[in-house]
């Protein structure tokens, strides 16, 4: 009985399938008022660092990685998000090394970094430290030479001329696009994902380009993979609130990102950020959950490095990632300033000894997102007014006012003072930065110079 009950329920997960349009980018549902997924406990407070192995030392290795854990623990990291890790397709490769996101073998470990032992041994000191590791996955398209392409053939779209196509809207010529309507294609990707979660105690994935995959082939993955463990977490690649309903924790924030490219330019007024957030609320389920970033492997390499794109408000919109209702990140380079775009399909080290060191900001922040409950994913925020809204941004976070975080940033290119006023200011409070102990009575001073911030930490219960 059981057995027919899932036949029937594959049965119309795939009828349901194939009315979805396999070419077109899903419509956006707005989700208001719906549940969400939700994120797991262990990662209400997390920050994910994503880890370029490939860039991340002269090495190349996992060994090299799990040489510089201890580090990772000092930064005060939690989550690992390892790029694909596996064999890259050698057809249609573009550059020396080719892309990460062409994969050979979704079961295999890429030489270049190790062996499956090196990677087994990387995973369990991550472990034994503390760390939870999560892996890109892509399952949209595959390498030109992946085995599928020989073995499986139907599990591919073809062109009017009956030949495999890349995705279309891309230059991404050296991957080939799925079928999601054959039954194979689910089936394959739940076995080989479950097997990094049985045999390496995987902790989730981070899904490539989710939004070219249709919602409800995410939604039946998702459930599978969950049967095997509950608490696996799921980051989609994608802005689609409907995600979040069944499959995923947490979606990327790219119009956030966009929005602070726009202020920090010049292009937008800083009432663009609450605009976003507002779009956010309606859009997304109840519970919901984004990543907030200044840079990722995109940015860096694509459209330039934090500094390129917000200048000297980098430092400022990356202190609004950690108090943010959100989940922050970190792109490998960032806590030592690195002022360099790391090419895509070669390599190009990290030189870890160049560049500023930002160590001790972002060791802050780390600590102050993994320990204080205003900052949990789900706890309250609002924007405090004051008499320059148009120069300093001002959030409040927490529930509890006794337990608060406030965060004043001068997110322009000019100097700016303000008044800032709110009953819930009142009080004690600590400089996360300086240890400055802050009395408020009732209105609070902020002089800042352009890019300068300010965070201020309950130090104890209102009078």
């Amino acid at each position: 009985m059981l057995l027919r009950f899932r036949s029937c329920l594959v049965a119309s997960f795939l009828a349901a399938l194939l009315v979805v349009p396999l070419r077109a980018v899903e419509p956006v549902q707005i989700c208001a008022g719906l549940p969400a997924v939700g994120v797991p406990d262990w990662m209400r407070h997390e920050i994910i660092y994503e880890v370029n192995v490939r860039q991340y030392s002269d090495a190349g290795t996992f060994a090299a990685v799990e040489a510089d854990l201890p580090r990772l623990r000092e930064l005060g990291v939690g989550v690992l998000w390892f790029m694909p890790i596996h064999p890259i397709g050698e057809k249609n490769r573009k550059g020396t090394l080719g892309s990460y996101y062409a994969i050979r073998d979704y079961a295999a470990i890429n030489p270049e970094f190790g062996t499956e032992d090196d990677f087994r041994r990387l995973v369990k000191s991550a472990h034994d430290q503390g760390f939870r590791i999560i892996l890109d996955w892509v399952g949209n398209h595959t390498a030109w030479d992946n085995p599928l392409a020989t073995s499986h053939p139907e599990y591919f779209l073809r062109d009017a001329s009956g030949h495999f196509q890349p995705p279309t809207g891309f230059d991404w010529t050296d991957v080939i696009q799925l079928d999601f309507t054959q039954p194979g294609v689910l089936a394959y990707q739940f076995e080989t994902m479950a097997r990094w979660v049985r045999e390496f105690g995987i902790d989730g994935f981070r899904c490539d380009y989710a939004t070219g995959v249709p919602t409800l082939f995410w939604d039946e993955l998702s459930r599978r993979l969950r049967e095997i463990r509950p608490d696996l977490y799921l980051l989609s690649e994608s802005e689609l609130p409907q995600h979040q309903l069944r499959a995923f924790n947490t979606s990327y924030s790219f119009e956030m990102m966009h929005t602070f490219n726009h202020v920090a330019a010049g292009e937008a007024p800083l009432s663009a950020i609450d605009a976003t957030l507002a779009r956010t609320r309606v859009r997304f389920p109840e519970g919901g959950s984004l990543i907030y970033y200044t840079s990722n492997h995109d940015e860096n390499s694509w459209q330039g490095t934090e500094m390129e794109r917000l200048g000297v408000t980098a430092d400022a919109f990356a202190v609004l990632t950690f108090v943010l209702d959100g989940i922050p990140l970190i792109y490998n380079g960032q806590e030592i300033g690195l002022n360099r775009r790391l090419e895509f399909f070669e390599r190009d080290p990290i030189q870890w000894t160049a560049g500023g060191d930002k160590m001790e900001f972002y060791r802050n922040l780390c600590a102050l997102k993994r320990s204080h409950p205003a900052l949990a994913v789900g706890a309250p925020q609002r924007r405090i007014l004051t008499t320059k809204n148009e120069s300093i941004y001002a959030l409040f976070r927490g529930a509890d006012e006794a337990a608060a975080v406030v965060a004043f940033l001068n997110l322009t290119k000019e100097n700016a003072h303000a008044d800032a006023y709110d009953p819930a200011l009142a009080g004690r409070w600590r400089d996360l930065f300086t240890g400055e102990v802050v009395d408020i009575v009732r209105t609070f001073p902020v002089e800042l110079e352009a890019g300068a911030y300010r965070v201020l930490v309950r130090a104890e219960s209102r009078p």
